[in-house]
């Protein structure tokens, strides 16, 4: 063998100290990109899932406090200070259900005349209930109710958040609902 045929065959035969430390940055790199993109995947499946739970929660509270709220014949709103609220129905059978919230517990309650404390909206932040007349103004605004018998609609608007890996996030925007006595 030639002298030519060894220098050439030494040169093309390793890595060089730089060759190794540019290729060890580049997947270095690459794994820290791959990491982070794993961990956002999962804070988005685990703040869609808390989505999901925080407004199936939501529809079924609506769903009961329509329902019951549309066949009420009468009804009474206590508590209007943003630390309590509370909305008594007088039920056609003469029955009374409470539905109370509290901003310590976060928790709406309803309480049907016998059945007991049922929790409808958990980890909820704010609700406010408000009950008007059914004739709206001329910008579209509801007139206060003046009487017990004088309600037809009832305004509940309320938020709901969870704490998702050590961070209060809010992951339902503001829930409104306009429900009007049918009796």
């Amino acid at each position: 063998m030639s002298g030519l045929s060894r220098i050439s065959n030494r040169r093309t035969s390793g890595l060089t100290l730089v060759e190794l430390l540019i290729a060890l940055a580049l997947s270095s790199l690459v794994l820290i990109a791959a990491g982070n993109l794993t961990i956002y995947a999962a804070r988005s499946f685990v703040a869609l899932g808390n989505y999901n739970d925080l407004d199936e929660a939501s529809q079924n509270a609506l769903d009961t406090m329509s329902k019951e709220i549309r066949q009420t014949t009468g009804l009474v709103l206590t508590g209007t200070n943003g630390v309590s609220q509370n909305l008594l129905l007088t039920n056609f059978d003469g029955t009374t259900t409470t539905y109370k919230w509290d901003s310590t517990s976060r928790n709406l309650v309803r309480n049907k005349a016998g059945h007991g404390d049922i929790t409808l909206l958990p980890q909820c932040d704010s609700l406010i209930f408000n009950i008007s007349q059914r004739c709206p103004s001329n910008n579209f605004t509801f007139y206060p109710a003046t009487g017990t018998n004088t309600p037809k609609l009832v305004d509940v608007t309320w938020t709901c958040s969870r704490k998702i890996l050590q961070a209060k996030v809010n992951t339902e925007s503001v829930q409104t609902a306009k429900i009007v006595l049918r009796n």
